[in-house]
């Protein structure tokens, strides 16, 4: 038998579809598992993963996570992972938990910055410094007020699921696999449930640790251009040190059941909430590690709710039952599959009759057989979707390990589920045969299959209340319990882990964290090719790029001339563009036609202040994609919809609008950070006062709004449409973009232009006039919550401040650094964000699934003063540069690079303006933080408030919030 550094080969393929060679191997001495994928994407991708099933809903698995990245043996500092965040070129740094499995993957394309992570990452998972205040910080405590008391619990983990248990969504999303799984580990919540996490102890947490996180249940992943043989000798390194120990506990079948289940659950809502309630109906499905079955499976969620005409997501909302699908659709991420799909926003009572109509769709379904043209739009689909490859701003090579370990996690072949050739061809060929797939799928996985949950989650308007006595009475009781002293001794506790956090880490600790040099950085940036090229009438921005054959092309609208009254309809009208039919067309048979002869056709808005200022670069874009050969096919659909859809579809327009009323609504309390900060800049500049219009509180209020008007008025939301379209479509103000290679740009020319050609001409119109939101400056928007979103910001333009490159580097520090300690670690709050807008000046600061409110505020506060006085040595200044250029060159995909080429076109950012940027990063020093300090002095006193929260949270605030209800 062969070794190469301790690892013996078991396994290796080429897999010619992601072209890569695919090597599987045994550490002989521990039997730890590698999977090595070799091939030449530069952006490299290093995972080590563990079988981590839980025992209970305490989160052991989840704060462990956190926990490990607290300091190890060899990297005795408080955070080793914010320092990594600090100074390093990733393109992907994080670590996850699921249900059976925890994972820590890092990602970068420069190679000896790659070698840093693993090697962090290596010592944090295997040595750890574990103590019981790492349990306190990441977990949960009592924090006592005073030596006297009363209690309260705290903790990162803590408050990070009290903001997951807020999100109805998320709660379903758990109930219903929960329904599933009653009897294995996905029947409970390895993130953890908030009112079992302090059941959690100190002994467990350190015995989950050893009976997990050793080399015998590590399953390790390789991905990119890396050195393959210098793979085997850093994990034998890592591995080595341990003896062969007893892999992570199996997870098991789950027994079938004999007959359906039925789960009823509460969530916290507001008082005008009370009528909407939501359901999934779930079935159990074989074990995923089977590609033939989850590839057909796959196609058949694309079949039944993949596009809007989809006939079971049709029948759903044809039903006029709920405003918006539910569910998770598919999920191939668990040992078994499972099939998830439901409604929300409907009548409290009608989710049996709901789930009857899913049963007897997919009873019709079965019968009758599925629409030809429905199975060739999902085949079509799913296939452009496996060759085109695009995980967006995720890493390929991550894309790839989690597909191995749903097979490789439960002592299956890693590389089962990676080549897609064979399996689809098969299907094909059976397809082509006559046989009905499909329909025996449906009948045998759904119809016949007695393993399935009806999950309800009705609102109750109490249940806040009811949970928050409960957790205060619990914390009392254990006040009662403790002997005397023991409240002034927890105080004491909690002030010394608070000591321990202020404490700074001693700088021959910190040198130890690896990382470039600033010599390592290259000095200019990477340009994307870009040249301008006349398409028929119109002038095109082309970007030659090797994209697999591929044409990527945007067709992007100018909404200058748009009033404000109709910028909330600028979104709608993206989709109604594209969902309603056109004059020659029906809805189902057109987007069965994107399906079938494209890669997909996506509306999205596109608002941002442009150089010099004050005005903004907005445009409604149509993104579509297509093979080569299929450019025709693309163009004319987009011709047609731009031309004669049917703003009149009254019945696909109400679902429209209600489905985008639900889902703002439903992103309230996962993405309350990002719609605080929205607020906050309406103020803030011409851009951002569209966003907010368009995307934020505001537009929230006007689809609760248009929704009214579709029932009473129709005919005036129609003429609105109808006025809006024929601002926005007209060759004038077009911005035409196309990305693909040379060769490609022959081959689509000449369909491009026609497309061109079939726009109106019509004359540029005058740019609206923008009115502002007449918004407090101290403002409170409550909603059912156990967290808050606090921000405060301010315009430092309006400050005298001038942007300066040095701010990147400002701004790396204070996220990872200032405001990571002060909100995060110490307030308790999941995270802590703040963000400069360079164009416009918008300075926002804003954290995320909060405990506090006026903590928080007085950090924001005194952020200025902390960079005034900060004191900082060359490596931490070095780090945060390194940092800042590794943002400024995030790694992107043709797409991507395409698009940000035209956005930099259209906001004026022209690559001598960002030259001058990343040249003032690479030369910023000290004495720019001082200066950034002092502009930012203003805003204690001048700086706006947004807080969105439990309207309890907002009242007790003491920073005179105006508080206003919105769910």
């Amino acid at each position: 038998m062969t070794l190469i550094h301790g690892f013996r080969t078991i396994g290796e393929q080429d897999i010619p579809e992601i072209r890569t060679r695919a090597l599987v191997y045994e550490h002989v001495k521990t039997g730890g598992r590698l999977l090595s994928l070799v091939n030449e994407d530069e952006n490299k991708v290093f995972g080590v993963s563990f079988r981590t099933p839980p025992r209970d809903s305490t989160g052991v698995a989840h704060i462990l996570e956190h926990s490990v990245l607290c300091g190890s043996r060899k990297y005795p500092v408080k955070e080793p992972f914010v320092e990594l965040l600090k100074g390093s070129l990733q393109t992907f740094l994080n670590a996850l938990t699921f249900p059976d499995k925890t994972c820590y993957p890092v990602a970068s394309t420069n190679a000896q910055d790659f070698h840093n992570l693993i090697d962090v990452y290596l010592d944090a998972v295997f040595h750890p410094r574990l103590t019981e205040n790492t349990l306190r910080q990441e977990g949960w405590h009592y924090d006592p007020e005073s030596p006297e008391g009363p209690l309260h619990f705290k903790g990162v983990v803590f408050n990070e699921m009290k903001g997951a248990y807020s999100s109805p969504d998320n709660q379903l999303y758990e109930y219903s696999q929960h329904a599933l799984f009653p009897d294995v580990t996905y029947g409970l919540d390895s993130g953890g449930d908030p009112e079992k996490i302090p059941d959690l102890t100190f002994d467990d947490f350190m015995a989950f640790h050893r009976a997990h996180y050793q080399p015998t249940n590590a399953f390790a992943f390789f991905y990119g251009d890396d050195d393959p043989v210098e793979r085997l000798r850093i994990l034998d390194q890592a591995f080595s040190e341990f003896e062969r120990g007893r892999p992570g506990h199996y997870i098991p079948l789950q027994k079938p059941f004999r007959e359906p289940a039925r789960l009823e659950r509460p969530y916290a809502a507001g008082p005008g909430e009370s009528q909407k309630s939501m359901f999934t109906l779930n079935f159990c499905l074989p074990e995923a590690a089977e590609p033939d079955l989850n590839l057909g499976m796959n196609v058949l969620e694309h079949i039944l709710i993949g596009l809007p005409s989809s006939p079971l997501r049709k029948a759903l909302m044809d039903s006029g039952l709920g405003e918006d699908l539910a569910g998770a659709g598919l999920e191939t991420d668990l040992r078994q599959m499972y099939f998830s799909v439901g409604l929300k926003g409907m009548a409290r009572g009608t989710a049996d009759r709901a789930a009857e109509l899913v049963l007897a769709t997919l009873g019709r379904l079965a019968d009758e057989g599925l629409d030809p043209k429905d199975i060739e739009a999902a085949v079509n689909s799913v296939e452009f979707d496996l060759r085109e490859n695009n995980t967006g701003s995720f890493p390929r090579g991550l894309s790839l390990m989690f597909q191995a370990l749903a097979s490789w996690l439960h002592e299956g072949d890693p590389l089962a589920l990676l080549p897609f050739e064979g399996p689809l061809a098969a299907l094909k060929e059976r397809l082509a045969s006559g046989e009905p797939v499909f329909e025996g799928l449906i009948r045998r996985h759904f119809l016949d299959n007695p393993h399935r949950a009806l999950v309800v989650l009705n609102p109750d308007p109490e249940l806040a209340a009811r949970r928050e006595a409960a957790e205060r009475k619990r914390l009392d009781v254990a006040a009662a319990r403790l002997k005397p002293g023991e409240m002034a001794r927890l105080h004491a506790q909690a002030r010394e882990l608070e000591q321990l956090q202020e404490a700074p880490d001693r700088p021959e600790d910190l040198a130890r964290i690896p990382r470039l040099q600033l010599s390592d950085l290259p000095r200019e940036n990477t340009l994307i090719p870009a040249e301008s090229v006349a398409l028929g009438p119109s002038p095109a921005l082309f970007h030659d790029l090797f994209t697999n054959g591929i044409l990527y092309l945007d067709l992007g609208f100018d909404l200058s001339a748009a009033p404000d009254r109709l910028l909330p309809l600028v979104p709608i009208l993206g989709r109604v563009l594209l969902e309603t039919g056109t004059a020659k067309t029906d809805f189902v048979t057109l987007t069965q036609r994107i399906a079938r002869k494209t890669g997909g056709i996506a509306p999205q808005t596109f608002v941002t202040p442009a150089r010099p200022g004050p005005d903004a670069a907005a445009r409604l874009f149509l993104r579509g994609k297509c093979t080569l050969a299929q450019a025709p096919d693309l163009c004319s659909i987009l011709a047609e919809v731009l031309g004669s859809a049917d703003l009149g579809n009254r019945e696909r327009v109400r679902q429209i609008v209600m489905e985008t009323k639900a889902r703002r609504e439903q992103r309230l309390v996962p993405a309350g950070h990002s719609i605080v900060a929205t607020r906050l800049k309406a103020r803030m500049g011409r851009a951002h006062l569209m966003d907010e219009r368009m995307h934020g509180v505001t537009a929230l209020f006007s689809v609760r709004e248009l929704a009214r008007r579709v029932e009473e008025d129709f005919d005036s939301v129609r003429a609105d449409l109808e006025e809006l379209r024929a601002i926005l479509v007209r060759r004038s103000g077009l911005a035409l973009n196309v990305t693909c290679d040379a060769k490609g740009l022959d081959a689509a020319r000449s369909a491009v232009a026609d497309l061109a050609a079939s726009l109106p001409e019509a004359p540029a119109l005058a740019a609206a006039n923008r009115e502002p939101l007449s918004l407090p400056g101290r403002e409170g928007l409550a909603l059912p919550a156990q967290v808050n979103y606090v921000g405060k910001g301010l315009n430092l333009f309006g400050q005298g401040w001038s942007f300066d490159g040095s701010a990147h580097v400002v701004g790396k520090l204070l996220r990872a650094s200032y405001l990571w300690e002060r909100v995060r670690v110490q307030g308790g709050a999941y995270g802590a964000f703040c963000s400069l807008d360079r164009l416009s000046g918008a300075c926002t600061f804003v954290s995320y699934r909060d405990p506090n409110v006026d903590r928080t505020l007085k950090a924001f506060d005194e952020t200025a003063q902390y960079l005034k006085k900060l004191k900082l040595d060359r490596d931490e200044l070095e780090k945060a540069v390194i940092g800042a250029i590794g943002e400024i060159d995030g790694y992107m995909l043709p797409d991507a690079k395409g698009f940000a080429s035209l956005a930099r076109t259209l906001n004026g950012e022209d690559e001598g303006f960002r030259q001058t940027i990343r040249e003032e990063v690479l030369s910023t020093d000290a004495a720019d933080f001082k200066a950034f300090g002092e502009a930012l002095a203003a805003l204690a006193d001048k700086g706006e408030v947004v807080v969105l929260g439990e309207a309890k949270a907002l009242e007790g605030s003491k920073a005179g919030l105006k508080i206003e209800r919105i769910l």
